[in-house]
């Protein structure tokens, strides 16, 4: 029968260090380590604002008419990778075509608005 190897926390002594202490060279990286993920689809979406109203309202509507969205002109647009809220950017023009530009990334918790 094997031995137990596995250690609880008050095993450790108090100068080892712990994996998340461990400092890792960023020119030991490339591109190409992240290979394994290039296919894996992602779904990225920019949104303007949004707006909430009844289905009835919502039937209301029609050609040319204007849903007014919580945001004002100007203001920056939320960018969700997977309906995670990961930057926030501007409406561009690039040749003749919609595009978003991004101005801030998000950190985990700064996405309280």
């Amino acid at each position: 029968m094997a031995e137990d190897t596995n250690l609880t926390l008050d095993e450790f002594g108090a100068d080892e260090a712990l994996a998340s202490d461990a400092h890792f060279d960023a020119e030991e990286k490339t591109a190409s380590d992240l290979a394994p993920v290039f296919d894996v689809p992602v779904n990225i979406s920019a949104v303007l604002g949004r707006a909430s109203l009844s289905v009835a309202q919502l039937l209301q509507l029609g050609q040319g008419s204007v849903l007014e969205l919580d945001r004002k002109v100007g203001e920056a647009i939320d960018i969700y990778v997977n309906n995670r809220l990961v930057a926030r950017g501007e409406v561009v023009v690039v040749d003749e075509r919609l595009g978003v530009t991004m101005t801030e990334i998000i950190k985990d918790g700064d996405s309280a608005s």
